[in-house]
C-alpha cells in the first residue's frame, strides 16, 4: 500500500480576532496534517473554529483576525507568512478553493452565471473568451445542469437552490485546485437535493483527484463522505482518526455527547439527547479541558491543566485526562454501544431511500 502525499501541515496555530477592543482567541494551539486525495471531515458545534481553521488556508481570515502564532505550510510553503493579496493569488482558486454554504452569498445577482464562471477561467487560466465558454458549459455539464448551453446566459435566481449550489461547485473547480474546502455546503438544501450534491461531490473527487476538507455538524454526512474526521471544540481539536476510528471507538466524552445527539439513534418515545451547557467563551484563558464545565465524566483535573493529545493507535488520537493510565475507567454512553451495527441498519435504509428520491428528479 502507498503511503499518502501529505501537502498541507498545520503547526501550533493559534487566530485571534480584536472585536470592541477585546481579544478573542477563536483558534488555540492547532495541529493538522492534510494528506493527498483524503477527505478530511471538520466537525463540531457552531463557533467551534471549524471555518475559521479553513479560512487560515486561503488567505480569508475577517480584517480584525491575524494569526498569532504557529505555521501553514502548503507544500513546503508557509502561508503565514503571505501579507498581500498578490501572494495569495497563485493559491486561492488555483491550489485550494472553497464552496460556500449559501451559494447566493457566492454568486453575483447581476452577472450571468455563464459570466461568473468564464471570468475564473480567464483570469487563472489564462483562456481567451471563446475557450473559457466552451470549458464553462462543460462544467456545467459535468456538474449536472441540464440544458447547459442554453442556460449559460441565465441569471442565479433562474436556478434553483440545488442548481445554484452546482454552479459554485463549478466555479471552485474551474481552475483545477488540489484542494476542496467544503463549507456546510448542503446544510441549506433539502434531503433530496444533498443526497445528490453529495453524490456529486464524490464522483468529481474521484475523476479530478482533489484532496477534500469537509466542515459539517452533521455527522451522518461524516459517515457518508469521509475518510478521517478531526473533532472541533472551542477552537482545537479534540480527536482526530479515521471514521472507523471515531464512530466506533470514540474517546473523548465531547465525541461520545456528539454521537449520542444522532437523531437516527433516538427512540421515539424519547426526548432525543442534547449537550447540556454551553461552549465557553473565547474571550478569556481557559484553564484545564474547555469541555469539563458540560462534562459528566469530568474529574479535578480537567479543571485544572489542559490534558495532552493522547495516542490510542497509529490513526486515533484523543486529547482528554480519560486516556491518562491513573484516571479511572469510564463507560461511554449506552446509546452509543454498537454503534456500527445500529449506524448500518438505519442508514442502509436511509441510503435507499435518498437514492430513490435522487434518481426521482
Amino acid at each position: 500500500m502507498t503511503e499518502k502525499k501529505k501537502i498541507l501541515e498545520i503547526r501550533d496555530l493559534v487566530v485571534k480576532f480584536t472585536v470592541r477592543d477585546a481579544q478573542l482567541t477563536a483558534i488555540r494551539g492547532i495541529d493538522l496534517d492534510l494528506y493527498e486525495g483524503e477527505v478530511l471531515a471538520l466537525v463540531g458545534e457552531s463557533g467551534s473554529g471549524k471555518s475559521v481553521l479553513t479560512k487560515t488556508f486561503t488567505g480569508m481570515l475577517e480584517k480584525n483576525g491575524s494569526i498569532a502564532e504557529g505555521k501553514v505550510i502548503y507544500k513546503g510553503e508557509e502561508l503565514q507568512n503571505f501579507n498581500s493579496p498578490k501572494q495569495w493569488l497563485k493559491y486561492r482558486g488555483r491550489e485550494m478553493a472553497t464552496i460556500f454554504q449559501d451559494p447566493m452569498t457566492s454568486l453575483n445577482p447581476v452577472l450571468t452565471i455563464g459570466t461568473q464562471i468564464t471570468e475564473v477561467i480567464t483570469k487563472h487560466r489564462g483562456a481567451s473568451q471563446s475557450e473559457a465558454k466552451q470549458i464553462a458549459i462543460d462544467l456545467m455539464e459535468r456538474v449536472g445542469i441540464r440544458d447547459a448551453a442554453k442556460r449559460f446566459d441565465d441569471y442565479p435566481f433562474e436556478y434553483s437552490g440545488g442548481m445554484r449550489q452546482r454552479i459554485v461547485i463549478a466555479i471552485a473547480l474551474a481552475c483545477k485546485p488540489k484542494v476542496l474546502i467544503c463549507d456546510e455546503p448542503t446544510t441549506a438544501l433539502d434531503v433530496t437535493i444533498q443526497a445528490q450534491i453529495l453524490r456529486l461531490l464524490k464522483d468529481l473527487q474521484k475523476e479530478y483527484e482533489f484532496t477534500t476538507i469537509f466542515i459539517t455538524h452533521d455527522l451522518g454526512v461524516v459517515a457518508q463522505i469521509a475518510d478521517r474526521v478531526a473533532v472541533m471544540y472551542a477552537g482545537q481539536i479534540i480527536e482526530t482518526g479515521t471514521v472507523e476510528d471515531v464512530f466506533y471507538d470514540p474517546r473523548h466524552p465531547y465525541t461520545w455527547a456528539l454521537l449520542s445527539s444522532l437523531p437516527q439513534l433516538s427512540n421515539p418515545n424519547e426526548d432525543l439527547f442534547s449537550i447540556a451547557g454551553t461552549p465557553p467563551s473565547l474571550y478569556t484563558k481557559i484553564a484545564g479541558d474547555a469541555f469539563a464545565p458540560r462534562s459528566p465524566y469530568a474529574m479535578q483535573i480537567d479543571y485544572e491543566a489542559e490534558p495532552p493529545m493522547f495516542k490510542v493507535s497509529d490513526t486515533h488520537y484523543a486529547k482528554t485526562w480519560l486516556l491518562d493510565p491513573r484516571a479511572p475507567e469510564a463507560e461511554k454512553p449506552s446509546v452509543i454501544h454498537n454503534l456500527h451495527e445500529k449506524l448500518k441498519k438505519v442508514h442502509g435504509a436511509d441510503a435507499a431511500l435518498r437514492e430513490e428520491l435522487a434518481n426521482g428528479e
